[in-house]
């Protein structure tokens, strides 16, 4: 790894109860700047500051054509860089928290949780390396935090900018003139001589590697930022400081300064909710497809361009079929759309008549292009059992409540269920994945909250204690090894690793324990709910991420803050909320926490920005097809890079991610009738 020359740094901490803030010695705090010649390797500079209290100037120990004066007022630190000739430089900063690395949990939101230790070396993690910094918009806030896990005590660090100005660059890795201006700094962490440090700078420099897709590591990149003749630029960062019990509370104290910091406003889309949901409909209506023995809508690998339906039958995450059908049928009858309505009663009926394993557990994922996989169950998941077991009791629900009752689907959905239950261990968890026989796959425990919403839903729906015993039990093991741990991973399908999806499940298993409990034990539920909705949390953005011309969704003026990060190996913000807003406005009214209710008018607003309809298509083909992979830093899947969609993409799961933020409460109107 490239190393710059290091400099020190001493912290004076105030630590308080209420508001944190960090002062900082003025002068003993040392920077380095590289300049680069074009043709020629940069050099880079130690710099010394000289005279003045809380404003130095930074020199070298011979003359370049630069002044850089630092200005330090409490938490706040000011840099001011002049040239006196055309330069291209990278500042660097670096603070010695005086930390034993060792002792040491990191924190970059959306990005880098504890050690990274759930993700696998070929993506960023302690398994390549003790000391990474990365370029900021890869995280939710631009900001990392150091954590002695001994002592208790952290230090973060965060910028702050209007971050207006991206540009593109002709190589991503070795060192790169950026082509225009941009506002896109680094932040990070490095071990030196076990002693943990804050490193951060300007512009963007990732190291020891930087992550261009999934699962693939490359050389790390150095940028360089043109300032010309006489120009100056300003960089600012705050400091905090504080004492905290554990990683937990880490993340609460720095999402609720984060927060009150960045103050994230609505984002000014005119599209109501009832114009959202119709422009939705356009993808039930063209996307359905009724030539096979299961009729479904499709909603997996399409292409973007084309949006073309394919024979790919999915009944969970990703495709999201049965929910889909439930969503067109109650929209269908509630406006009168009889093709809607004819459509999501065929998803049914084939369903129950084919879609079953011989084991009687759901056919998850069903290719009817490929006849080699047509008939075979294959590996099974938790994950969408589950969330098929959750669209049906949503759908056998609504029929009751309409005086329409389908007892051979009951008798199914018990069968089901008594599988379901053989898969539970002791200690109250869920194997990740197994196959129709119900051996094992992937015993991992991660994805379990998913199963606790049935299970909840299915003592309520039969009045069978069984299921909520169970579920109990799910919240023991979650409690236990995931929330209280704070070691959440192993949600998403594709990837085992430090997600968001699981700690959203896990937020929303408790939401629907508390639901149906009373007094100590609902409270027990809903502060586990609270406490795992702050990772959740976490991943969402803050911030709007700046995009260079050219760059589509920059072009289009997509506003980043309230979009979710995936995971440390999915990097890409996409619409995953489904019922998440409606766990935070309950944890909002319980805790009287407003953050909570503002933040999701902050997600419901930004989230439908994308929304594909006649003269605002997003790049999508089709009305309706509401896109997915939303590259917003410098990583792909493989096709078009930041600032554009993946070629393939899944829009059964982004309609009925939106379509459940804004049908709010959902789960409060079943379980407390």
């Amino acid at each position: 790894m490239k190393r710059v020359i290091l400099y020190t740094v001493t912290v004076l901490c105030l630590l308080s109860a209420g508001q944190i803030s960090a002062q900082i010695s003025p002068t003993n705090i040392d920077a380095s700047i590289a300049l680069k010649i074009p043709g020629n390797d940069a050099v880079n500079y130690p710099l010394k500051g000289f005279a003045g209290d809380q404003s130095v100037q930074l020199k070298a120990d011979k003359d370049i054509p630069v002044v850089i004066t630092r200005t330090i007022k409490e938490n706040r630190l000011e840099v001011v860089i002049t040239a006196k000739e055309d330069i291209n430089f990278n500042f660097k900063q670096r603070i010695n928290t005086s930390y034993s690395h060792d002792d040491c949990q990191f924190y970059m939101p959306g990005f880098w949780y504890r050690r990274n230790l759930r993700s696998p070396k070929e993506a960023p993690s302690f398994h390549t390396s003790d000391s990474w910094t990365v370029r900021e918009d890869r995280l939710s806030v631009p900001m990392t935090a150091v954590f002695n896990e001994k002592t208790g005590e952290y230090l973060s660090v965060m910028r702050m900018d209007d971050f207006t100005h991206e540009t593109l660059t002709t190589h991503k890795e070795g060192e790169v003139i950026v082509s225009g201006k941009t506002s896109v700094g680094y932040t990070g962490f490095e071990n030196v001589d076990n002693s943990a440090n804050l490193s951060f700078g300007f512009p963007y420099y990732e190291t020891p590697k930087t992550y261009i897709r999934k699962l693939t590591l490359a050389p790390p990149v150095e940028a360089f930022q043109h300032l010309g003749k006489g120009e100056s630029i300003q960089l600012t960062w705050l400091l905090q400081s504080g004492k905290v019990s554990d990683f937990s509370e880490l993340i609460r104290q720095l999402w609720e300064y984060s927060y009150d910091t960045w103050r994230p406003k609505t984002v000014d889309t005119p599209f109501g909710d009832d114009f959202v949901k119709e422009t939705l409909t356009g993808f039930f209506t063209q996307s359905f497809v009724e030539d096979h023995p299961l009729k479904f809508n499709s909603g997996e690998a399409m292409v973007v361009a084309t949006c073309e339906s394919v024979g790919r039958a999915e009944i969970g995450f990703v495709g999201r079929v049965l929910l889909n059908a439930f969503n067109a049928l109650e929209y269908g009858q509630q406006h009168n759309r009889d093709e809607l309505v004819t459509n999501s009663y065929a998803v049914f009926d084939s369903y129950l008549d084919h879609g079953f394993t011989p084991n009687g557990l759901f056919r998850e994922f069903v290719n009817f292009d490929d006849s080699s996989v047509k008939s075979n169950a294959g590996t099974l998941s938790i994950r969408r059992q589950s969330e098929g077991l959750y669209a049906m009791f949503h759908f056998l629900q609504y029929e009751k409540e309409n005086g329409r009752k389908h007892p051979e689907w009951e008798s199914k959905m018990k069968t089901l269920l008594g599988k379901v239950m053989l898969l539970q261990n002791a200690d109250g968890s869920f194997p990740r994945k197994f196959n129709d026989d119900l051996a094992i796959a992937d015993g991992s425990g991660g994805s379990t909250p998913s199963v606790t919403v049935p299970l909840v839903m299915a003592s309520q729906y039969f009045n069978d204690k069984k299921y909520l015993a169970a579920a109990k039990k799910t919240a023991d093991y979650l409690e236990k090894e995931i929330i209280s741990k704070a070691d959440y991973f192993s949600s998403t399908l594709d990837a085992n690793c430090e997600d968001k999806e699981a700690s959203l499940y896990a937020a929303t298993a408790m939401y629907y324990l508390a639901l149906v409990s009373k007094g100590n034990e609902q409270q027990y539920y809903a502060d586990l709910c609270r406490q795992a909705s702050y990772f959740a949390l976490s991943w969402y953005y803050m911030w709007d991420v700046p995009f260079a011309q050219g760059q589509m969704i920059g072009d289009i003026g997509l506003k980043t803050r309230g979009w979710g990060n995936v995971s440390v190996e999915n990097n890409h913000i996409d619409v995953f909320i489904f019922e998440f807003g409606s766990v935070l406005n309950w944890l909002s009214k319980r805790y009287e926490e407003p953050r909570f209710n503002e933040y999701v008018k902050v997600i419901s607003s930004s989230m439908r920005q994308l929304l594909p309809f006649e003269n605002h298509m997003c790049g999508v083909a089709k009305t309706g097809y509401y896109p997915e992979v939303v590259q917003h830093t410098n990583w792909d899947y493989g096709r078009n890079g930041k600032g554009f969609y993946n070629n393939i993409f899944a829009p059964g799961w982004t309609v009925a991610s939106l379509w459940e933020l804004l049908s709010p409460g959902r789960a409060e109107k079943f379980l407390l009738k």
